[in-house]
C-alpha cells in the first residue's frame, strides 16, 4: 500500500478519536454544570421554604399569646368588683357615635285624643263665634237690631252670607229662641242649626282608611304658600303612623329649597322615608312620578306628595299640577286631593279653593291654624263653595295638632 494513503488513514483515525474525545469530555462538562444548577436552585427553594415555615410558625406563636392575653384581659375584667370604671362602665367609641347619629323615632299622638284636645282649645280661646251668637241670643225679646248682630256675627265669622241668611231665618222660627228665652234652650237651639249647616252625615274619613282603599294609597297635597301645606304633610304623616300604616312622603315642591328638607324633617322624626330631587329646581312630575313608582315598589299603604304653593292667577303653574295628577296616575291612582287652606283667610281662601278645584279637582279641606279663630264659620262656607267636606283641622303648632275634623266635637268647642 502506498505510504501516503496509509498516512492519510493514521490521521483520519487519530482526528475522529480526539473528536470523540472531545464530545465525551464536553458533555461530561455540561452536565456537570447542570448537577450543580440543579442543585443551587433546590438549596435556594429549600431556604425559602425554611424561611416561610419558621414565619409562619412565628406567627401561629404570635396568634396564640394574643388569644392567651385576650382571655386573661376578658377573665380579668370579668371578676372585677363593681365599682370598677372598667366593668361598669364600658363605653364602645363606635357605638356612641352611631347611636347619636341616629335621630330617635318618635310615637306620633293617636287620633282618638285629637279632637279632645281642639274642643278644650275653643272653649278657652276669646272670640270663637259660637260665644259671640249666643250671648246676643240670650237675651229676652230679641229685637231687629239684635237680629241684625246675629246677621253680622255670621258674616264677620265667613259662614257667608247665603249660610248667614238660612241660619237666621231659622233661628227666627225657632220656638226656643222666641219670648222669655231658657240659656239652655237656646245653646241646644244653636247647636242644632250649626250641626245642620256643618254637616253631620258626610264621610269624612280619608279615601285611604275607607274599605277597599287602594295600596299605595295616594294623596296629593296643594294650597297656595304660607298656609302650611308642606308642615301639615309630615303631620299627616305622623297622624296616619299613628293608626299603624306604613306612609312614603314625595318632595315635588322643588321651587322652594327648604320644602324638601322640611319634609325629610318630619318624615325622620316618625322613621318615614322620603323620595326627594337631588337638585332644586327640578322638574316635580318626575319627583312624583319617582314617588309613586317607589311606593308601589315598597308596596306602602299611603303615598303622601307635596307641591309648590301656586298663585291662583299663574294659570301655568295650575296646569302643572294637573301634570303631577297625569304622571302620578302612570304608577298608581290618586285617591285625595287634598287643599290645605288658611282658616284665618276668609273669603280669600274660598277664591284660592275654587280655582284649586277647577285646576286638579280636591276631594276634601284641611283647614289650618283653626284653634281659637274667630273665622270658623269657614268650614260652612268652604263646604258649601265646593261641595266637598273638611276631612282634617290643624289645632295648632305642635307636631301632633292636627286630627280628623268632628262636626259635634267642633260645635260643642266654639259654644262652650
Amino acid at each position: 500500500m502506498d505510504t501516503n494513503v496509509i498516512i492519510a488513514i493514521v490521521a483520519v483515525v487519530v482526528i475522529a478519536a480526539l473528536l470523540a474525545i472531545g464530545g465525551w469530555w464536553f458533555g461530561k462538562s455540561r452536565k456537570s454544570a447542570v448537577d450543580k444548577s440543579t442543585e443551587a436552585a433546590k438549596a435556594k427553594a429549600d431556604a425559602r421554604l425554611a424561611t416561610e415555615k419558621s414565619a409562619a410558625q412565628s406567627a401561629a406563636a404570635s396568634a396564640e399569646n394574643a388569644e392567651k392575653t385576650k382571655e386573661t384581659a376578658e377573665s380579668a375584667t370579668s371578676s372585677a368588683t363593681p365599682e370598677s370604671p372598667v366593668a361598669t362602665e364600658p363605653t364602645p367609641v363606635g357605638s356612641a357615635v352611631t347611636e347619636s347619629a341616629t335621630p330617635a323615632v318618635e310615637t306620633p299622638e293617636a287620633a282618638g285624643t285629637r279632637m279632645q284636645r281642639l274642643k278644650a282649645r275653643l272653649s278657652k280661646s276669646g272670640n270663637p263665634f259660637g260665644k259671640a251668637l249666643f250671648n246676643i241670643l240670650a237675651k229676652d225679646q230679641l229685637s231687629e237690631a239684635d237680629w241684625e248682630d246675629v246677621e253680622d256675627t255670621l258674616l264677620l265669622a265667613d259662614v257667608g252670607a247665603e249660610a248667614s241668611e238660612q241660619l237666621v231665618e231659622e233661628l227666627r222660627n225657632d220656638a226656643r229662641i222666641a219670648g222669655q228665652s231658657d240659656p239652655a234652650e237656646v245653646r241646644a237651639a244653636l247647636k242644632d242649626k250649626l250641626l245642620k249647616l256643618v254637616g253631620t252625615d258626610v264621610d269624612r274619613r280619608l279615601n285611604a282608611d275607607k274599605e277597599g282603599a287602594n295600596k299605595p294609597s295616594v294623596i296629593i297635597m296643594v294650597g297656595v304658600n304660607g298656609t302650611g301645606k308642606t308642615t301639615t304633610a309630615g303631620k299627616l304623616s305622623r297622624l296616619l303612623v299613628s293608626e299603624g300604616k306604613q306612609v312614603m312622603l314625595g318632595a315635588a315642591d322643588t321651587f322652594r329649597a327648604a320644602a324638601a328638607d322640611q319634609l325629610e324633617t318630619w318624615g325622620a322624626k316618625v322613621g318615614v322615608p322620603v323620595v326627594r330631587s337631588d337638585k332644586d329646581g327640578a322638574d316635580p312630575a318626575s319627583v312624583a312620578f319617582e314617588a309613586s313608582a317607589k311606593a308601589k315598589e315598597e308596596n306602602a299603604d299611603v303615598l303622601i306628595i307635596d307641591t309648590a304653593g301656586r298663585l291662583q292667577n299663574k294659570s301655568n303653574l295650575m296646569d302643572e299640577l294637573g301634570k303631577i295628577r297625569r304622571v302620578t296616575e302612570k304608577n298608581l291612582p290618586v285617591d285625595e286631593v287634598l287643599l290645605v287652606l288658611d282658616a284665618t283667610t276668609g273669603q280669600n281662601g274660598m277664591t284660592q279653593a275654587k280655582v284649586f278645584a277647577e285646576a286638579i279637582g280636591i276631594t276634601g279641606v284641611v283647614l289650618s291654624k283653626l284653634d281659637g279663630s274667630a273665622k270658623g264659620g269657614i268650614v260652612i262656607s268652604v263646604q258649601k263653595e265646593l261641595g266637598v267636606p273638611v276631612k282634617l283641622v290643624g289645632l295648632g303648632e305642635g307636631p301632633d295638632d292636627l286630627a280628623p275634623f268632628d262636626p259635634e266635637g267642633f260645635v260643642d268647642g266654639i259654644l262652650a
